[in-house]
């Protein structure tokens, strides 16, 4: 009798998961699961708000010169666990230093991803207004209305692509952005493609956006991911036109066709040609998870989920790239204490997580055609058609109202 060939032992969580298999959705809040549990596998959405309390609201600036605007990640009440991990050269950044596990704060009650480089980030003050008139924050005095919300924030740089440089998010931006998100229900689905701070992101010369995706590990603790693709370095394999995150994923990528490629190619190189502004990038992430972890071993979560954004991006953490990874940690379960290295299931799956939000994120983005002043940068599924195999149909993604595509 054969023995029959064991499963290789490294296997991430992407080769692991099946979309049909029947993870633990109503597990209960033990982190150590039966012995016989089922394979990980994408929660309900595929989504960040997988994990359950948090909710993602987007915003756009508005004018026909525009192309920018603003997510929020907003906590559940009581707030978030919070880390950060910048690896890029040229950050731009607001509140993280709060977020070192050697300092004060412990909690966050929202995170701000936002267009319109450093100018931007003043989109965060109309979330801090927003939390305040909720009572939410740090409370600082005895009146339980004194509070200071503290508002993690990172940006990308946009300025310019929609034709106006001045056309950039600010704390009306953030406020509408943080209302959107506290407009939804727990647990709603996630918009994609090229909105909020997605709206003006680019990936190389392709347009690119805000996905996300989720890890439901056997153990019923889930990892989420959102992420704001802008990055410097290409999404795609210059060979085979393959989605760089599409390779060691669960089922093999779909190669297209080579006249296909080579013709995406040429529309590519055009496309660069025509457009003269300098590649100031970054990509951002929002890495989530219910499990009850240490600001150290957020830490450590944040650190990790940029393994996924260098599987999906050649290269990454340039100097013109300020990529930023923050991680929420809501608490909601606990990891196996009999177990010293129970992290490490969260580690993989958070980085997964990640690879294939960047996956979604530029299959669900639109064409931008011909900007005055602005440029024009074409989508992955225009210059290659619905090849390939997404992750999962991405039914929530949003076009740009501007592009003919939309």
């Amino acid at each position: 009798m054969t023995e029959e060939p064991r499963k290789p032992a490294d296997l991430s969580v992407a080769q692991r998961a099946s979309p049909t298999s029947s993870g633990p959705l109503d597990a209960p809040a033990d982190a150590t699961g039966p012995l016989d549990a089922p394979a990980d596998a994408t929660g309900p959405l595929d989504a960040l708000t997988d994990v359950t309390g948090l909710r993602v609201g987007h915003a756009r600036v508005a004018g026909a010169g525009a192309l920018s605007g603003t997510t929020v990640v907003l906590a559940p009440e009581g707030g978030a666990i919070a880390a950060v991990d910048v690896r890029g050269g040229g950050p731009g950044t607001r509140e993280t230093d709060a977020l070192d596990p050697r300092n004060l704060v412990q909690r966050v009650d929202a995170v701000v991803l936002t267009g319109g480089s450093a100018y931007g980030l003043d989109s965060a003050s109309g979330v801090m207004a927003w939390l305040e008139e909720q009572g939410r924050g740090v409370r600082v005095g005895p009146d339980p209305a004194q509070v200071v919300p503290v508002v993690p924030a990172a940006c990308i740089f946009d300025l310019g692509r929609g034709g106006d440089w001045r056309a950039r998010p600010d704390a009306s931006t953030g406020r509408a952005a943080v209302e959107d998100a506290a407009g939804t229900e727990p647990g709603a689905p996630v918009v994609e493609g090229g909105v909020g701070a997605g709206t003006g992101a680019v990936a190389g010369q392709l347009k690119g956006g805000v996905g996300t995706a989720s890890v439901r590990l056997a153990s019923g603790i889930t990892v989420g991911a959102l992420v704001v693709v802008n990055a410097a370095g290409s999404v795609v394999d210059p060979r085979t036109g393959v989605l760089y995150g599409e390779y060691g994923a669960a089922e093999p990528p779909v190669y297209p066709a080579p006249e296909v490629h080579r013709e995406a190619q040429q529309r590519l190189a055009e496309a660069r040609e025509a457009n003269t502004r300098p590649p100031l990038n970054t990509t951002l992430a929002v890495v989530a998870t219910d499990a009850d972890l240490t600001r150290a071993q957020a830490q450590k979560l944040a650190g990790t989920a940029h393994d996924g954004l260098a599987r999906a991006v050649r290269p990454v953490h340039l100097l013109t790239d300020g990529d930023t990874v923050f991680a929420l940690a809501t608490g909601a379960r606990p990891l196996d204490p009999r177990n010293p290295i129970a992290l490490n299931d969260l580690l993989t799956a958070g980085a997964d997580a990640l690879t294939r939000a960047i996956v979604k994120a530029v299959r669900a983005a639109q064409s931008v055609n011909g900007r005055p002043g602005g440029g024009s940068y074409p989508s992955y599924s225009d210059l290659y058609g619905a090849r390939g195999r997404p992750s999962r149909p991405s039914p929530h993604s949003h076009p740009d109202p501007d592009s003919p595509a939309g």
